[in-house]
């Protein structure tokens, strides 16, 4: 889990400001396509009790519909994106789907307490992506590896709970952590809640997950314990993760139920990652 940074406030305003992409010239124009980078760059940041924050239980859904202004045009495909057409959706496919960047989001997030705000949330027809660091999240059932003595901040709940109202399983089930609702970004805004399928890629390798807990407003870049050891990533709560190129591609209207059915979210991440990768 992240611990909420106090030292940030001064930053909230310039997160409303137009912000630019590194080496852009000028603010991109709402609906503009700017080349999307890597995130953040690997930095000597903070410990990771500075990187969590208790979590704050269900987010409510929203009462008004999403403007269909709100939802940008999706991307054209890079050259060879939908060659593949039968097998597994590669992790090359994916990341050159995720190429160019649409931003959705107000502003940028940090990947951690004290770090750059340079990571922006970007949009396609049908789902919304990021690319930053991968802290674990330990959060939820306790089990042999993720509790009070493993990780010193610890709590046994998740934002969203299993079909019989315990917390998720870190251990058992790959899940990603998308921020608070603010002004940078309301993920309900883009059709994203509990459950929503995720495709997580790390290096060459593509795994499915589900959206399964909320984090700090300010922050973005957090997964499972599952979904890190899944990826390759090494999943200790405490001193494990990786500090960059983990991408994060969630789809838009998705959900899987109930929440912790492993299987399902394979099956509906790969068939939504081939439409996906395909131009839907």
């Amino acid at each position: 889990m992240r611990v909420q940074s106090l030292t940030l406030v001064a930053a909230s305003v310039a997160l409303l400001a137009p912000t630019t992409f590194p080496d852009a010239a000028s603010p991109p124009r709402p609906g503009t396509r700017v080349p999307f980078g890597s995130g953040h760059q690997p930095h000597a940041g903070p410990d990771r009790a500075d990187r969590s924050a208790r979590r704050t239980g269900p987010v409510p859904p929203r009462d008004a519909p999403v403007p269909e202004a709100a939802v940008l045009p999706e991307y054209e495909a890079a050259p060879g994106a939908g060659a593949r057409s039968e097998g597994p959706v590669r992790a090359a496919d994916l990341l050159a789907r995720v190429r160019e960047c649409a931003p959705v989001s107000k502003g940028r997030y940090r990947s951690d307490a004290g770090a750059p705000a340079d990571i922006p949330v970007c949009g396609a027809r049908s789902a919304v992506y990021w690319q930053a660091d991968l802290d674990v999240d330990c959060d939820g059932r306790p089990g042999d590896r993720c509790n009070s003595r493993t990780d010193p901040h610890f709590t046994p709940a998740t934002a969203y709970t299993q079909s019989d109202g315990s917390p998720l399983d870190a251990e058992r089930l790959p899940y990603v952590v998308v921020p608070q609702p603010s002004e940078i970004w309301d993920h309900r805004a883009d059709d994203v809640r509990g459950g929503s399928v995720a495709a997580v890629v790390h290096g060459d390798r593509v795994r499915y997950a589900v959206v399964g807990d909320v984090g700090p407003r300010e922050l973005i870049g957090e997964a499972s314990y599952a979904a890190a050891e899944s990826l390759g990533i090494p999943a200790d709560p405490h001193a494990g993760g990786t500090g960059s190129g983990v991408t994060y591609i969630v789809f838009k209207g998705s959900e899987v139920e109930p929440i912790e059915d492993v299987a399902a979210a394979e099956k509906t991440g790969e068939r939504l990652a081939r439409e996906f990768v395909d131009g839907g």
